[in-house]
């Protein structure tokens, strides 16, 4: 009997400290951007930070059947992937408060940015850059609840 209570007690112990969410964590689930037509899944991977594309107004051809294509990529091999699922931000590491270091790739116009992450009252500010973050745009995620 008090093999089997020591194995659940030890078991449940173990899970409550394995099972710990860190404070890099916040931004994971689902976010829509500031026109509301584009909704991201940020999750990990490991210790890093990656968002997809999992629902969007323009996902479909105007027929209505066909995947959109990410057409606009710099890498040709690249523009007959259908535009939905790809990793729109990754590679970001969470340190004080920021996730840094990741790059974030726009669809519309094929390009990849500098990219950095800050949770703001409830909206998760992306802003992209090219060279320092003072040169960069902000935009404002909320939460899909």
């Amino acid at each position: 009997m008090y093999q089997i209570t020591f194995t659940i007690l030890f078991t449940l112990f173990t899970t409550a400290i394995f099972g710990q969410t860190g404070p890099g964590d916040k931004i994971l689930g689902e976010w829509v951007n500031e026109e509301k037509d584009t909704r991201i899944e940020i999750y990990k991977e490991g210790t890093t930070y990656s968002g997809k594309l999992i629902w969007g107004l323009k996902l479909m051809e105007a027929d209505g059947q066909t995947q959109r294509k990410d057409v606009n990529n710099t890498n040709e091999k690249l523009r007959s992937r259908s535009v939905q699922n790809i990793d729109l931000l990754h590679s970001f590491i969470f340190s004080e408060g920021i996730w840094a270091d990741g790059k974030m790739y726009d669809p519309k116009s094929g390009k990849t940015y500098s990219c950095l992450m800050k949770l703001r009252e409830e909206k998760l500010e992306i802003r992209g850059y090219v060279g320092i973050p003072l040169l960069g745009r902000s935009t404002y995620w909320e939460r899909v609840l």
